[in-house]
């Protein structure tokens, strides 16, 4: 049985999912996009190593960098974890906050591998350029990627190319039926808490030293790759490039961690048949009354 635990940011997941795991001796694989990312910990709000020693994660911290890690890799990652959990009928809890990535994970989304076509055409326009031929096609697909992630850009438009639908559409078109036994639980705290749970969150984030640990990472890594698009890092680059104060930074960070909870509640809520509580009490409540019914 895969135990799904799904929320927005800050919500407290990844504290229910270690107390689930406590009570039932069972590990945790991420769900998130951004934690499967090496050195990039305060940001992604990263299980801690003193966690990770005392209970096995999965699919956490694995990826350099260097590297962009994408949905199709990552379907690849979590069906290999599947397989080698079910060689040792081995119940988990998959938990994270990256609706797409659990979703085409789990379901049946079908990445199908499209023929070559020359984008060299492409290759000549400037990342707004490229971004906005993307909005022209496909607006959903546009919206997730950030104008200044050109290769990813690239590729939903060679996708467009090659199957003559953009990517939106070809994942319209699938069945998406679950292929894995699993319980989707959510997390959906009143709207007043989870806010001011975001603004403490990211304070304890600056305090812990996000600042300096973006400031190392850009000195090591090409600030274009996936990984600093995530929320945190993504707005102190801008600070960095003197686009903003550092306090303006900050309340970005928070206002689009905000935006990003709403993007997220409403994926869950029509993408995946998650089952509500309210609390973080109430989840692992809601958890263990559904492990209870499978070995009861």
């Amino acid at each position: 049985m895969i135990y799904v635990l799904v929320g927005p940011t800050g919500s407290g997941k990844s504290s229910v999912a270690e107390a689930f795991a406590q009570r039932l001796n069972l590990p945790i694989v991420n769900g998130d996009a951004f934690q499967v990312y090496r050195e990039f910990d305060i940001g992604t709000a990263k299980p801690s190593q003193d966690i990770r020693s005392k209970i096995p994660h999965y699919l956490f911290d694995f990826v350099s960098p260097e590297n962009d890690y994408d949905v199709k890799t990552y379907q690849t990652d979590l069906r290999s974890t599947i397989a080698f959990m079910e060689a040792k009928h081995q119940d988990f809890i998959l938990v994270g906050g990256t609706g797409l990535y659990i979703r085409a994970g789990l379901y049946d989304y079908d990445f199908a591998e499209e023929a070559p076509v020359d984008v060299s055409d492409l290759e000549q326009l400037s990342d707004a350029e490229l971004h906005e031929r993307l909005c022209a096609i496909d607006p959903v697909d546009a919206q997730k990627i950030h104008p200044n992630n050109r290769k990813r850009v690239l590729r939903a438009l060679a996708i467009y190319r090659s199957r003559g639908m953009n990517k939106t559409e070809l994942l319209a078109l699938q069945e998406h039926r679950c292929l894995f036994e699993a319980v989707f639980v959510g997390i959906d705290l009143p709207r007043e808490l989870l806010y001011a749970r975001i603004d403490e969150r990211v304070e304890k984030m600056f305090s812990q030293g996000l600042v300096e640990e973006t400031r190392n990472l850009i000195q090591k890594y090409d600030p274009k790759r996936h990984a600093f698009q995530g929320i945190g890092y993504k707005e102190l680059l801008e600070h960095f490039a003197g686009q903003m104060t550092l306090d303006e930074a900050k309340v970005k960070i928070k206002q689009d961690s905000r935006n990003y909870a709403k993007r997220q509640m409403t994926f869950f809520r029509h993408q995946l048949p998650v089952e509500w509580a309210h609390s973080q009490e109430e989840t692992l409540d809601l958890l263990l009354k559904k492990a209870g019914q499978r070995h009861g």
